[in-house]
């Protein structure tokens, strides 16, 4: 738990020494402001069988009674997915952020019947109290509307948090960023500055969201005759909009196809975010009644996501979308790092199914939301911090962006390189690293939290297979009626498998077998010489898994693991 000495601490619960599940706590005496609960998504190959990754809320749920509220720079999953587990977990925190950032969370506390806190809608500009900390909202641009820079105000100075942002000055909704009020909390004095490093190793500016509008413009202008699919991210309104509008002129209706993308949209346009005409918008299910011409459907599965519209209508698996030699498919995105063989296998398919496929290296079909070189000097010019921390990337954009900060003046003893579970204590005269906090990751599973120990235990699966024992044993007399072998994920010649039954009995009629130590010793026995056996003969390390299937003279078989 946190001391009750008046001091400014930050831990740092996620978001650093990687992308995704950012999470951070801003400490001081008895209060807690924390910032974002994101979450972050599994691949295959490390955590298999995971649905999601959520950050470790072992430090909040031990110190509970000093969060004050939870305050969210903007929407995305990276930012807001942890949300309904933290509240599971901690019950009723109230949570500050932009109105289609608690659209969005509204949405998954619904869905998964969480008794809903109070959440707090605010703007740019827009000051809260919260505890002893005051929270200014300052407006940003991203890749998703209603992005904020924070500036907090706490008693030992002020912390400035740039959230996810790019400088984009001609943004598609008009929403600048603030950099007016940026370069006034700068010139009052920023203690310290939590600064986003994605794009620091990217060098210049990040090109203008409407750029990708006027290639989608081209595109669907120069296929008039065909029908057009673009796939995107369903929390990108700016570019859905400007695709809503572009179809608008050219006379298309417009279809959503993807359950994130159909709530997404329907959330905006309630709020004002998403514009269109009447008729311009119909549902998927009544696309077969429009000319193919007159088309456009927005759908979700950009990253090749194995569940996704895009991924359905490729592999022929959509009830309402065939694709044919008549479609148009562009993929306005990049593959994000480990999702390239998922995006290529996606476009191949497409194509095997005689679509005309756009995507990032034919077109400029997709932009940054992230502030590369130049932006982020810029950002640091204007807070002009005493203390700098970059946060928001893996541990070399966090030292490139420390390279960054030093090339612009800040002291090297003034700038800290932080990881998961890292506490900083901030006085007037240092910033320095203390005793870590509990931190790390929880992987969830449908509905229950899965440890590492299962995670080992499905890697081995699924690399080197399962052998099952199973020892029927007359219990009464202690004797072994016979011995089964199931192998899977890999093969055993029939003469190895009589070698594997023989040693299995040989191990049964040295055991005593008696009681419930003795069962225990002969599983252990049995799994330890079988493994020793395995690996000797095959090289291989499968997971043996003895099961003894007792049985009493005139009862029914019970089985024990």
């Amino acid at each position: 738990m946190i001391k009750k000495n008046k001091q400014l601490e930050v831990a740092f619960l996620g978001g650093v020494g990687e992308i995704g599940k950012n999470m951070t706590a801003i400490c001081y005496a008895n209060d807690i402001l924390i910032v974002d609960c994101g979450s972050t998504f599994p691949s295959m190959d490390d955590t298999p069988g995971i649905d999601l990754i959520i950050p470790d809320f072992t430090f909040i749920k031990d110190n509970i009674d000093k969060v004050k509220g939870i305050v969210i720079t903007h929407g995305h999953e990276d930012h807001i997915g942890g949300i309904p587990y933290l509240l599971a977990e901690c019950g009723n925190i109230p949570v500050f952020g932009s109105s289609l950032a608690i659209a969005l969370i509204k949405h998954k506390l619904t869905e998964k019947k969480i008794n809903m806190p109070k959440l707090n809608v605010v703007k740019g500009g827009d000051k809260k109290n919260i505890g002893v900390f005051s929270v200014e909202f300052v407006n940003v641009t991203h890749s998703i509307l209603g992005a904020f820079a924070l500036a907090i105000t706490t008693p030992a100075g002020v912390v400035f948090h740039t959230g996810d942002y790019k400088i984009d000055y001609t943004p598609v909704d008009g929403e600048s960023i603030d950099l007016g009020r940026i370069a006034d909390i700068g010139k009052a004095g920023v203690t310290l500055m939590l600064g986003e490093s994605t794009n620091i190793e990217k060098k210049g500016t990040t090109i203008s969201e409407k750029e990708v509008g006027i290639t989608l413009q081209r595109v669907i202008e120069s296929n008039a005759d065909k029908r057009i699919i673009i796939a995107t991210f369903a929390s990108n309104v700016n570019r859905v909009q400007q695709i809503v509008s572009i179809c608008e002129k050219v006379g298309r209706q417009v279809a959503f196809d993807g359950r994130s993308m159909v709530n997404i949209s329907e959330m905006a346009k309630k709020l004002g975010m998403l514009e269109c005409k009447e008729n311009t918008i119909i549902p998927i299910e009544e696309i077969k009644g429009v000319e193919p011409q007159k088309l456009c459907i927005i759908s979700t599965g950009s990253q090749g996501e194995p569940m996704s519209a895009l991924t359905r209508m490729a592999n022929g698996e959509d009830k309402e979308v065939v694709i044919g030699e008549n479609d148009v498919v562009a993929i306005s995105s990049q593959p994000i790092p480990g999702n390239e063989k998922a995006v290529y296998t996606l476009i191949n398919n497409l194509y095997r199914r005689g679509a005309k496929v756009l995507y990032g290296s034919l077109e400029q079909l997709h932009v940054s939301g992230h502030a590369c070189q130049d932006e982020l000097k810029l950002m640091l010019s204007l807070v002009r911090p005493k203390y700098f921390i970059p946060v928001h990337g893996e541990y070399r954009h966090l030292k490139k962006h420390e390279e960054l900060a030093l090339s612009m003046g800040i002291p090297k003893e003034n700038i800290r390189l932080v990881d998961i579970g890292n506490r900083v204590v901030v006085k007037k005269k240092s910033i320095q690293l203390v005793q870590s906090v509990e931190a790390g990751e929880v992987y969830v599973d449908g509905d229950s939290n899965v440890d590492s120990l299962v995670l080992r235990d499905r890697k081995q699966l699924s690399t080197d297979g399962v052998v099952i024992l199973l020892l029927n044993i007359d219990v009464e007399n202690r004797q072994l009626y016979s011995v089964d072998i199931l192998a899977r994920g890999m093969v055993f010649e029939e003469e190895f498998l009589e070698d594997l039954k023989k040693l299995a009995e040989d191990i049964f009629e040295t055991s005593s077998y008696k009681n419930e130590s003795d069962r225990g010793g002969l599983k252990n026995n049995l799994k330890r010489k079988i493994s020793r056996v395995i690996l000797n003969k095959l090289r291989q390390r499968p997971m043996v898994l003895p099961l003894l299937i007792e049985q009493v003279r005139g009862d029914k078989t019970e089985g024990e693991e």
